[in-house]
């Protein structure tokens, strides 16, 4: 799910370099077979409370108008079923039933509004400071769906993991609110049967190669499964 593309990430935070939100980038290049990035510390800590920032600044992002060259991210219930079958076909029979069941059966199209999301809005990419919020780690950035990004950081298991707890039904409003936009919001309510159990199957992959503490995000998820379906 999350790639690790030093060029892209060079790019983007050249692209956003006058937004305030992302590092100071000082280089990159390549040794050898790899590629390589160089930026500024940036301060501050990891986010850990009061979403509606996040909200904003990522709402900012996906109104920006950025020309950028970068693979296309999942987009519509399809594509999303794709990914974690995908996933899926890389875990043991065995681990896959409990995810397979709780397949969602609904259906939404691509959007044709796509923009430049993060692709990895995790607690733990997102600095805060009294200078305002920094967005780090631009490893995996697309041109896609902004639900995208709403999705990861609205994960319970994102959130178990990066912060020890998933967001409250208050906190999750209060950034669904926050966002400001009822179109984007209502279509990630929307496909958000299809983010959680892809997500499911992203923790299951990673629990079977060794990642325990991703069993409690896989629970978490399967949880939201089953009380979506309620």
């Amino acid at each position: 799910m999350f790639r690790n593309d030093a060029q892209l990430e060079a790019a983007c935070l050249q692209a956003l370099a006058d937004t305030g939100f992302v590092p100071r980038l000082r280089g990159s290049g390549q040794f050898g077979s790899e590629q390589w990035v160089f930026y500024d510390h940036a301060p501050g800590s990891p986010w850990r409370s009061d979403p509606e920032p996040v909200a904003k600044l990522l709402r900012r992002l996906h109104q920006m108008k950025v020309p950028m060259d970068a693979p296309g991210g999942p987009n519509g219930s399809k594509d999303l079923e794709r990914h974690g079958t995908r996933i899926l076909q890389l875990c043991r029979r065995n681990g896959c039933g409990a995810v397979l069941g709780l397949k969602p059966e609904t259906a939404m199209a691509a959007t044709a509004q796509t923009c430049l999301i993060h692709g990895d809005p995790v607690a733990g990419n997102i600095l805060v400071a009294p200078t305002g919020l920094t967005l780090i780690d631009w490893q995996c950035p697309a041109i896609g769906d902004p639900c995208e990004d709403l999705a990861l950081f609205l994960s319970p298991a994102m959130q178990q993991l990066y912060r020890g707890a998933p967001l409250s039904a208050e906190e999750e409003q209060q950034f669904l609110t926050g966002y400001g936009d009822t179109r984007i919001v209502d279509r990630y309510m929307a496909l958000k049967p299809w983010f959680a159990w892809r997500m499911a199957a992203y923790c299951l992959w990673r629990v079977e190669n060794g990642a325990a503490a991703y069993q409690k995000g896989l629970d978490l998820e399967l949880e939201a499964l089953q009380a979506l379906r309620s």
